[in-house]
């Protein structure tokens, strides 16, 4: 699904990690939502961590783009929510970059602080490599290695689609378009996210992970990259 080969290599060697291949997702009526057992509301301001220049929020039609391109000097953003989140519903309706997006990485996620080495986190992930993918995962203090990759069954550049996390003390609900796509509960004697969590969203080159493995080696030839969410779904904080 990708563009035209631009070339390139990676610099970094080491072995894939695991990931876990799922069945596509089923196909359901397109009215087809997520029951939301609690209320939420439209995100309005948030946080950027880094790449302000790259980054442009319209309040107005409720849309956050970010722009990726290598010849800056800072490239790409990552934004976040004001405050966190002790569980909850969150979701976006993203449209991933168009042409050979091979490396790139944009990121739909919680976390309890990023960079954070014992952070508790929940991932929806685009890995550039292919536009019919998404990887989902779950950390807990700081350990993952939960890693689940989804047939879209569709291009993500081509639309928007809605993708939605359900966090609640039991159990842990991804959605796309409405449909269950997996579900991770708690179980005892098993780690569980329970830390309060931002919503984050990101994009960046990750073209030197394993190799080029995990998201494929950073082509560029068809810079700049535009990722943008839309409709951004927070819960009502009490």
């Amino acid at each position: 699904m990708n563009g035209g080969d631009c070339g390139g290599s990676c610099a970094c060697a080491g072995p894939a990690a695991p990931l876990i291949q799922v069945p596509e997702i089923a196909k359901v009526p397109a009215t087809a939502k997520p029951v939301l057992l609690t209320p939420t509301k439209h995100l309005t301001d948030i946080e950027v961590d880094y790449g302000h220049e790259n980054l442009d929020h319209s309040k107005e039609v409720q849309q956050i783009a970010i722009k990726y391109e290598e010849i800056k000097e800072e490239n790409g953003a990552r934004w976040r929510t004001p405050h966190r989140f002790e569980s909850g519903i969150f979701s976006a309706k993203i449209k991933t970059p168009g042409g050979n997006t091979s490396g790139l990485n944009c990121s739909f996620y919680l976390s309890s602080l990023e960079g954070d080495k014992t952070q508790d986190e929940i991932d929806f992930e685009f890995l550039g490599k292919d536009k019919g993918i998404i990887q989902t995962n779950v950390y807990t203090e700081g350990t993952g290695n939960r890693e689940e990759i989804h047939q879209l069954g569709f291009d993500s550049s081509e639309d928007f689609h809605e993708y939605t996390i359900h966090w609640s003390p039991t159990e842990i609900l991804w959605f796309i378009d409405g449909v269950q796509v997996r579900k991770h509960e708690r179980k005892e004697n098993e780690a569980y996210p329970t830390k309060p969590m931002f919503l984050y969203a990101s994009v960046w080159n990750a073209g030197w992970v394993n190799n080029g493995e995990w998201a494929g080696c950073y082509a560029g030839c068809d810079e700049p990259y535009l990722c943008t969410y839309k409709d951004v779904q927070i819960p009502h904080q009490q």
